[in-house]
């Protein structure tokens, strides 16, 4: 995977430390146990405390960009996640939030060089990045056919940095309905990682295909199965 380099104009993210130290402890203590009912979070001793982690939820609401902050981000494991998300999201007020918080967008339908490298810059910098990996929100209770881009940005960064630890963490997120209001209760269940390493970084296409589906095998799993469970209280 030959990702041209880009330019200082292009896909720029930061996170704004004034922006993330409001926003953390108001959603966790304010804004997510008053909209939902019960919180229940599973398997966090899974997440990594070191080294460039995509973070690979399944995607079922926009709320989703609050809920996993919630269940990996600093307050659990002491890092901050970074976002890739859709650049349809990335407009008005709402854009200006998500860039300062660590956003950056990506056109799902064409993918840009631009977005790619940036991914690989920000977790060859040892971050957590959250990419969605079916490409979009879907209401229903299954895991979707998984797109490559997760896969192929992992083999990337571990071709550039070998043994440099880079992981990915599959995350599936259920809600009890499929558009959640006020009251909804939410699982959000955290598989363990995969290794990079383990996968052959100079066949891209087969090991991304393999990285795919076992990521994709994972996931399912995780979805449809029960791990040790967290509760939050109301």
């Amino acid at each position: 995977m030959n990702i041209p380099t880009i330019k200082s104009d292009q896909v720029k993210s930061r996170i704004s430390p004034w922006l993330i130290n409001l926003a953390y402890p108001l959603g966790s203590a304010i804004v997510l146990p008053f909209y939902f009912g019960r919180i229940t979070i599973e398997g966090q001793e899974h997440i990594p405390k070191t080294g460039p982690v995509i973070i690979a939820p399944t995607h079922r609401s926009r709320w989703d960009a609050l809920i996993i902050p919630y269940a990996v981000g600093r307050m659990v494991s002491g890092r901050d996640v970074r976002f890739m998300v859709t650049s349809s999201e990335m407009k008005g007020i709402q854009g200006w939030f998500i860039r300062r918080l660590g956003g950056f967008p990506v056109d799902v339908k064409r993918p840009g060089s631009s977005s790619l490298e940036h991914s690989v810059e920000v977790l060859k910098q040892e971050e957590m990045l959250v990419i969605f990996p079916e490409g979009g929100i879907f209401r229903d209770t299954e895991v979707h056919p998984l797109k490559r881009g997760v896969a192929r940005i992992a083999l990337e960064v571990e071709s550039q940095q070998p043994g440099c630890g880079m992981k990915i963490l599959p995350v599936a997120i259920e809600y009890s309905q499929p558009f959640p209001s006020w009251g909804t209760d939410v699982t959000v269940k955290i598989g363990s990682p995969l290794d990079v390493a383990n996968y052959d970084t100079t066949t891209l296409k087969p090991s991304s295909e393999k990285l795919t589906r076992d990521l994709e095998s994972h996931l399912k799993r995780i979805f449809h199965g029960k791990l040790e469970q967290i509760v939050i209280p109301k």
